[in-house]
C-alpha cells in the first residue's frame, strides 16, 4: 500500500513538474514578446524568479522524492534552456517586427490625420466668405477673370498631375502669379466639387462675383451705327452665355438685360460664354420698358422678333434679310418659350422673322433663343452703315 502510494506520488510530481515548466515557458514566451531587446535584465530577473518558484515547489515534496525528481528534471531543464534560447531568437525578430509595424501604423495614422486636417483646412478656405466669393471654372474664364481685373481673385486651384503641365494651364498659373494670386494644387475630385460638376478643364478660381452694371450706359463710340442688344427674361445660363459670346464676336456695342426673371451672371454663364462675360459688361435694368421709351425719344429704332407664324399684329413684320439698319438700333429678344412680353412688343417699330428653309414639323417651329440671336445680329450688323 505504501509502495503504491509512493509510486502515485512520483507520477503526480513528475506530471506537476512538467506542467509547471510548460506554464513557466509560456509565461516567459509571452513576457519576452512584450519586452524589448534592451530589457534583457528584466527578462533574466523574471526567468530567475520563475525558476526559483519551480525549485521551491519541488523541494517541499515528501522525503525520498527529492533526488529522483532532481535527476528527472535536470534533463528537462536543459531541454527547456535550449527551447528558451530558441524562443529568445524567435522573439527578438518578432519584437522588432512588432515595433516596426507599430511605427508604420503610427505613421499611417499620422498621414491620415494630416490628410484630414488638410482637407478640413481646404474646405474651410473654400467655404470662407461664401457670400462674397464664387468659383469660376474653365481655362478661358479663369484667365480672363485674372487678366481683366473686374473681379477680386483670391485663390487659383489647379489639378494635380499632367494636366498642370499643359501650356494653357501654365498660362493661367503665370497670370495668377503676376496678379499675386496664390496657386494651390488639388485633386480632380476637389475641382469637380468646386465647379459643381462643370467642365473645369483642370482649373478653378475663387473670386468675387460679377453682377449687372446698373449705371446708365453712355452712347457707344464704335465705328458704325450703334446696335444694342436688349434681353428680356433669359433664364437659362447656357443660353445667356452663348448670346454674350455671339454678341461680342459680331460686334454688338452694348448688352442690356432685365434684372427680374433673368438668370444672374454666374460662373456657368461665364463658362458658356467662353470667358466673354469677364470682358464684356452687361447692364441690368429694373424697367426695360422705361429705357426703351427713352431711346425712342432720342431717335433710336426699336426692332423686335416674332415667330414666322405670327400674323395678327399691328406692327410691320419683315424678314431679317430684308431689313436695313440705317440708324442707332435696339434689338429686343424675348425669353425662352414666351418671347417678348406684350408691353415691349408694342413699343417695337418693326418685327423681324427668320424664314425657315423647309416645311417644319408642328412641334419644331422655332429656333433656340441663342441661335436666333446670333442669326439676327449677323443679319443686322452686316447691313449697318458707317457713321
Amino acid at each position: 500500500m505504501w509502495v503504491f502510494t509512493y509510486a502515485n506520488h512520483h507520477r503526480l510530481l513528475v506530471l506537476l513538474s512538467r506542467k509547471v515548466h510548460t506554464s513557466a515557458a509560456v509565461s516567459y514566451h509571452r513576457t519576452a514578446r512584450l519586452l524589448s531587446p534592451e530589457d534583457s535584465s528584466l527578462k533574466s530577473a523574471a526567468w530567475r524568479r520563475l525558476r526559483g518558484s519551480n525549485r521551491t515547489s519541488v523541494q517541499h515534496r515528501p522525503d525520498g522524492s527529492e533526488g529522483g525528481l532532481d535527476r528527472g528534471t535536470s534533463a528537462q531543464t536543459k531541454n527547456m534552456k535550449r527551447e528558451t534560447s530558441l524562443w529568445e531568437k524567435m522573439n527578438q525578430g518578432r519584437v522588432s517586427t512588432l515595433r516596426v509595424s507599430s511605427e508604420l501604423r503610427k505613421l499611417c495614422l499620422d498621414d491620415f490625420i494630416a490628410d484630414r486636417e488638410r482637407q478640413a483646412r481646404q474646405k474651410s478656405v473654400l467655404d470662407s466668405k461664401v457670400e462674397t466669393h464664387e468659383v469660376v471654372f474653365g481655362i478661358a474664364p479663369c484667365l480672363l477673370a485674372l487678366s481683366q481685373g473686374r473681379r477680386k481673385a483670391l485663390k487659383l486651384f489647379v489639378k494635380n498631375g499632367e494636366t498642370s503641365q499643359r501650356a494653357s494651364v501654365l498660362k493661367v498659373c503665370e497670370e495668377a502669379c503676376r496678379q499675386g494670386v496664390q496657386v494651390l494644387r488639388v485633386s480632380k475630385k476637389d475641382l469637380d466639387k468646386m465647379s459643381s460638376g462643370g467642365v473645369h478643364q483642370g482649373v478653378c478660381l475663387q473670386a468675387s462675383p460679377l453682377s449687372y452694371l446698373t449705371e446708365d450706359p453712355a452712347h457707344s463710340r464704335g465705328t458704325g451705327t450703334p446696335l444694342w442688344l436688349v434681353l428680356e427674361r433669359i433664364q437659362d445660363p447656357m443660353n445667356l452665355g452663348a448670346i454674350l459670346r455671339s454678341a461680342y464676336f459680331l460686334g454688338v456695342d452694348r448688352v442690356i438685360s432685365s434684372i427680374h426673371h433673368s438668370c444672374p451672371l454666374s460662373p456657368v454663364v461665364s463658362k458658356a460664354s467662353s470667358g466673354v462675360m469677364e470682358v464684356m459688361g452687361v447692364y441690368g435694368f429694373e424697367n426695360l420698358e422705361e429705357m426703351v421709351r427713352l431711346k425712342l425719344t432720342q431717335g433710336w429704332q426699336v426692332v423686335g422678333t416674332v415667330g414666322a407664324d405670327l400674323t395678327q399684329t399691328q406692327v410691320p413684320v419683315t424678314k431679317c434679310l430684308d431689313f436695313q439698319m440705317t440708324r442707332p438700333t435696339l434689338l429686343l429678344m424675348g425669353g425662352e418659350g414666351e418671347g417678348l412680353t406684350q408691353q415691349l412688343r408694342s413699343l417695337c417699330q418693326t418685327l423681324l422673322t427668320i424664314p425657315a428653309g423647309r416645311v417644319l414639323h408642328p412641334s419644331i417651329e422655332s429656333l433656340n433663343v441663342s441661335v436666333a440671336t446670333g442669326i439676327l445680329l449677323h443679319s443686322l450688323l452686316s447691313t449697318r452703315s458707317a457713321r
